[in-house]
């Protein structure tokens, strides 16, 4: 009977440890789109991308890696260096400047002229490294989202 008692000390004795330590928060990759688009007048694009950390915790990105595909053309690269903090379901933007290919530039303008009901299909793609609020290392979490470029009415060269 005393051999019992004491693994029921034991046991109720671990339990209790573990329930001292802290919850985990919950980890999940983040949401990476376009915010808005301007076309400068060198023909580079400058890019405002959305970073949604989906995550129970604050997580600190450092940047992206990825590539911006728009319509069927060949895609460009995404690529940024920053310091984020973007606490639990929040976002925050970064501004990311790039060359586009002349078939992107083509497909904008094409667009445009179709005014507010001209649109056009982008895709991105990459990894955004982050070090979550738990966690001492930074990893690097896989993005990939679709939406559509459309010009903004009144605002000339600038797609939402």
């Amino acid at each position: 009977m005393g051999r019992v008692l004491r693994y029921v000390a034991l046991g109720v004795l671990v339990a209790g440890l573990v329930a001292c330590g802290p919850p985990r928060k919950s980890v999940f990759p983040p949401t990476v789109s376009i915010q808005e688009m301007t076309t400068q007048a060198d023909g580079q694009w400058r890019v405002t991308v959305r970073i949604q950390n989906n995550s129970y915790g604050e997580m600190d990105f450092t940047s992206i890696d990825g590539e911006l595909k728009v319509a069927d053309f060949v895609p460009v690269r995404l690529h940024g260096r920053f310091d984020r903090d973007i606490p639990a379901f929040a976002a925050d933007v970064i501004q990311i400047n790039l060359l586009p290919t002349p078939e992107m530039t083509a497909a904008l303008k094409a667009a445009a002229i179709k005014g507010s009901a001209g649109s056009v299909p982008y895709s991105v793609s990459g990894t955004a490294n982050a070090t979550p609020e738990q966690e001492k290392k930074a990893r690097d979490f896989n993005f990939h989202g679709n939406d559509w470029l459309s010009p903004v009415p009144g605002i000339p060269n600038t797609w939402r």
